[in-house]
């Protein structure tokens, strides 16, 4: 497939999911919107959104969150394949019409989310125990876009994935981080603030030391997820998209 990866910030890349990506052979080309870089034309075989540290409703400060709304709302809606993650996740939402919206206290932590009914019984997140633990770093939630099926959830903030259509997929947490990952987040002045303003002081330092921990399992985790969906993805019949690849051949 080849793959268009919009990147919001520099130390918010793939992970897990770009070493999948990759081990299958897929093409991918990384955007980072918020370094100026543009939207490539075209059509995408699939799109996986990062995520970052913007509201998508600061349209004003970035003003490319326009075009990128724009952009994923036009490749859900033919069906194309979609993975989202914490911004991408809210991107998703306000892409197809849904409301995102400051949550009721950040949420920030190693934390648990709850499969529903639905995500026990989903072709992805069903490769999943009943209650995974989550790398979660988000102020904002969302409204589920029209005919979302909400697949996991947890009490202070319920929506947290959900699918649209068979392809699409959008997670509020995360598990993709890699221990390079978590290290150089701590290393952000501004990420290592925040952390530390909403647990506490000191709070930067127990979060990474609790990710460390934790963090083989959500790689596990999110590598299993991961393939189940490049497994629904790849047998999308994506048009001209797959007579791109025939000319590839």
């Amino acid at each position: 497939m080849r793959v268009l990866v919009l990147q919001h910030i520099a130390c918010e890349p793939p992970g897990v999911f770009e070493d999948v990506l990759r081990e299958r052979a897929h093409e991918l080309k990384r955007v980072e919107l918020d370094e100026g870089e543009p939207l490539p034309d075209g059509e995408w075989d699939a799109i996986v959104a990062m995520g970052g540290p913007m509201s998508v409703n600061d349209e004003a400060e970035h003003p490319w969150l326009v075009a990128e709304k724009s952009a994923i709302a036009t490749h859900v809606r033919a069906g194309r394949p979609f993975w989202g993650s914490c911004l991408g996740a809210q991107l998703l939402a306000a892409a197809l019409g849904a409301r995102v919206y400051a949550g009721p206290a950040p949420e920030v932590g190693v934390l648990a989310v709850e499969l529903t009914e639905a995500g026990r019984d989903d072709p992805v997140l069903g490769a999943l125990p009943p209650s995974i633990d989550t790398l979660q770093w988000h102020g904002d939630t969302f409204d589920l876009p029209a005919g979302a099926v909400l697949l996991a959830s947890s009490p202070p903030y319920p929506n947290q994935a959900y699918r649209v259509g068979p392809v699409a997929y959008a997670v509020q947490f995360h598990v993709e981080v890699t221990e390079e990952m978590g290290e150089e987040w701590a290393g952000v002045p501004a990420y290592a603030e925040y952390a530390d303003r909403v647990l506490g002081p000191g709070g930067s330092d127990r979060l990474l030391a609790e990710f460390r921990v934790c963090s083989p399992l959500m790689q596990q985790h999110a590598r299993g997820v991961f393939e189940r969906w490049c497994d629904l993805a790849e047998r999308v019949d994506r048009g001209p998209a797959a007579s791109w690849r025939a000319a590839r051949r």
